[in-house]
């Protein structure tokens, strides 16, 4: 790799061992260089695997670029969009790893763009990218040896998540033994687009936390709710919280899949317990989060976290199993608030978003399927014919 007009060699980070890369034989002073990366993609409704490649991405370098592509440009290639460019712009800027977003990025990666922003590689995940008329849009930079690949999050996709709205089941948070089984891939079905489910650790928890423990001079904001499909409203309104206190700590409490079940009904949540925790640690404007919170804010709550403020949205407040308030305490206490983040956007409207147009995405999902099966038949053509050769050529000596 020829950078600045300096040559310089990267070794690729070992997730496991956390080491960073390191420019070798250079000097000690050039070795200190910032390390510049490159990301791009449609983020098209932002969940835990586009932050989960963000975070590995980041932990390459120093300074992290995102590339974020147009409507018209996805449109072109995949299909429609869930969501506008400007809100799938703004929901990537909000993902803690993120240091810049350049909007409207080129849909292929080329070597003029990781040039023109001063990145020394790009970092993508190991499933395919595709455009409309099959090829690899990492191509170029793969050839010229400035391409790096982080490990696709198991069980979550953009694709799978439309699908699951599309189905309008319980499954995908129902307690069944079925249900924690990972998707393999089998016959006829692509193991990037086919269904597939996360299976949560205390080490993923880990990665995306930020470990920070409130300072005696921080203010200590609480805020409860589902957060399902972790989206732009959701965002605007941590955004909002963040902003009510010069040293912010804020803690979001989860409530668990039964629990969204009891108030929202229908197939809610659409993400389970474990994926809405890491939507939302991934959130730059979160401290903290309390997996499975109780329903009502209650007095050991409010005590045991020594909250100074409990915050909640314009959207409806459901009463407890009892019908009472569960903002009750808080309100007596005198440090409940009402938060208008100006964007009145709920999963309810994106799961419409979808229903509406049904047609589109279902085409869509079935088409990017097809592409990704035809090149997992030109994988396996080209590996075996490998063999075949390595066969050959042994077979001569």
């Amino acid at each position: 790799m020829i950078k600045n007009g300096h040559h310089a060699t990267y070794d690729q980070r070992d997730e496991a061992s956390g080491s960073k890369p390191v420019v070798s034989g250079c000097s000690p002073e050039k070795r200190k260089r910032v390390v510049r990366l490159w990301c791009d993609g449609c983020y098209d409704m932002v969940h835990y695997g586009h932050s989960n490649q963000l975070r590995q991405a980041k932990a390459m370098g120093d300074y992290l670029i995102v590339g974020v592509h147009t409507d018209a440009e996805i449109a072109k290639h995949k299909g429609p969009p869930v969501f506008t460019q400007e809100e799938r712009y703004k929901m990537v800027r909000a993902i803690k790893w993120v240091d810049e977003v350049v909007e409207g990025a080129p849909y292929v990666t080329t070597l003029e763009t990781l040039d023109k922003y001063n990145c020394d590689f790009c970092v993508h995940g190991d499933d395919i990218t595709l455009t409309v008329d099959g090829k690899d849009t990492y191509e170029e930079v793969k050839q010229a040896g400035r391409y790096r690949e982080c490990k696709r999050t198991q069980g979550v996709s953009t694709t799978d998540l439309v699908g699951r709205m599309l189905l309008m089941t319980k499954a995908h948070h129902s307690n069944m033994v079925s249900y924690y089984v990972v998707f393999k891939g089998p016959k006829g079905h692509s193991p990037w687009t086919g269904v597939s489910q996360f299976l949560q650790t205390s080490q993923k928890i880990i990665q995306f936390a930020s470990g920070k423990e409130p300072q005696p001079d921080d203010t200590i904001i609480y805020v409860a709710g589902a957060f399902d499909l972790f989206h732009i409203g959701h965002v605007d309104f941590l955004e909002m919280v963040y902003k009510q206190a010069e040293r912010p700590y804020v803690i979001v409490g989860l409530h668990f899949d039964q629990e969204v079940n009891r108030y929202k009904g229908k197939n809610y949540p659409i993400m389970n317990i474990h994926e809405r925790t890491l939507s939302v640690l991934a959130c730059r404007y979160v401290s903290e989060v309390v997996i499975g919170a109780p329903y009502a804010v209650d007095k050991d709550l409010l005590d045991h976290f020594k909250v100074d403020l409990v915050c909640h949205g314009k959207t409806e407040v459901f009463p407890d199993k009892d019908g009472s308030d569960p903002y009750a305490e808080p309100k007596k206490r005198g440090i409940f608030k009402v938060i208008k983040s100006g964007n009145s956007l709920t999963t309810d409207d994106i799961v419409q978003r979808i229903i509406e147009n049904r047609l589109h995405f279902e085409a869509r999902n079935q088409k990017k399927e097809a592409k990704e099966m035809a090149v997992i038949e030109a994988i396996k053509k080209r590996e075996q014919r490998e063999q075949q050769s390595e066969a050959a050529a042994q077979a001569a000596h």
